[in-house]
């Protein structure tokens, strides 16, 4: 029998390598390449992450959600100095550039690196440098979440939230306030008086919610924390009042299918709910999450949601513009990126 992958899907597999797109749910650490962690590895040789970029692959197997967590602190070791940081996000920038993405939201949990002993100012200036440079020299826009680690608790959420609104530090990028990290005894409800000041100061509510946790969690999202977009919010599925609150609210799920298997949140991949939030008119995203740390990238998330939902290539491209649509972004950039998306399924698809 022929492994051979059938013509059609060669063909939807280069329309999604060109396709212009969006992603809003994808980790500033846990975009860092093998080639750069290791390279930040081989900086900081006291550090338990390998140095071989190939024996990373073994390195990020993951168990559980909780082993995930244990390595992706590991990897977060090894970035010390604003020199670090700066690399870091240029070089996701970079690789989002090659997959043609246009406008990117870059979780970034700063309390990690301050309370490592990088200058909050410095960490600041680092990650503004790359995001103008990655915008002027690879035609990626870059914008910032901030979120609050849960893990850490809420020494960490006071830190967040004093370094998303204080005008001496803020970053001109930043544009939201999430909440990462374990759900599992990680409650949303205590962090609702941080998401009230970030909001307060003009932030956008962006909390993961409902990853390994049912969807109380994700309904504690929506009322306490004022979700407007809901990172994962996989066990949605379980609820169909949820769904149609989400559906007629429109408010978005970011999806992220190969990260919900990587980390045990979904058995299979047959078995990913997004074919319910789908057929439940929820307005569902494709994200990458921690690509490398998962081994895949937003275009094989695409090609990964093309097979689940039996999209062609005006489906694809209306799941790009999904995204586009849900951004925290003005509408001038919308239209532009949605006219991108447009223009090349037209040329694309012409006889």
């Amino acid at each position: 029998m022929s492994n051979a992958v059938p013509a059609a899907s060669h063909d939807l597999s280069a329309f999604i390598a060109g396709l212009p797109k969006a992603e809003l749910h994808v980790h500033h650490v846990g975009s860092a390449s093998p080639r750069i962690v290791a390279e930040l590895a081989a900086r900081h040789p006291d550090s338990a992450v390998p140095t071989d970029p190939e024996a990373l692959a073994d390195y990020f197997s993951f168990t559980d959600f909780a082993h995930f967590i244990e390595v992706y602190l590991s990897v977060v070791d090894v970035i010390r100095t604003p020199e670090d940081v700066r690399l870091l996000t240029y070089e996701v920038a970079r690789e989002l550039s090659r997959q043609q993405v246009r406008y990117a939201e870059l979780t970034i949990t700063p309390y990690s690196s301050t309370r490592r002993g990088i200058d909050p100012k410095a960490f600041m200036d680092a990650i503004e440098d790359a995001r103008k440079a990655a915008e002027k020299e690879l035609g990626t826009v870059l914008r910032w979440c901030f979120d609050i680690p849960g893990e850490a608790g809420l020494a960490a959420a006071e830190e967040t939230v004093r370094l998303a609104t204080d005008d001496r530090l803020r970053p001109e990028g930043l544009v939201s306030f999430g909440l990462g990290g374990p759900e599992i005894g990680v409650p949303r409800p205590q962090f609702k008086p941080y998401f009230d000041r970030a909001i307060a100061a003009g932030l956008r509510s962006a909390p993961h919610a409902g990853e390994t946790t049912g969807p109380e969690t994700v309904w504690d999202a929506l009322t306490y924390l004022r979700a407007e977009r809901i990172g994962h919010g996989t066990s949605s599925a379980q609820d169909e009042k949820l769904l149609a609150h989400l559906a007629a609210e429109r408010i978005p799920l970011e999806v992220c299918p190969t990260s919900n298997i990587a980390t045990r949140a979904v058995a299979t991949l047959d078995e990913h709910p997004i074919k319910e939030f789908v057929r439940a008119g929820v307005l569902v995203t494709i994200n990458s999450d921690d690509p490398p740390m998962f081994g895949t990238d937003l275009n094989n998330e695409y090609a990964v949601a093309a097979r689940l939902l039996g999209l062609d290539e005006r489906g694809v491209a209306a799941l790009a513009k999904n995204a586009v649509d849900a951004a925290f972004l003005d509408d001038a950039g919308k239209a532009r990126i949605n006219d991108e998306i447009d223009t090349y399924t037209s040329e694309w698809l012409a006889p």
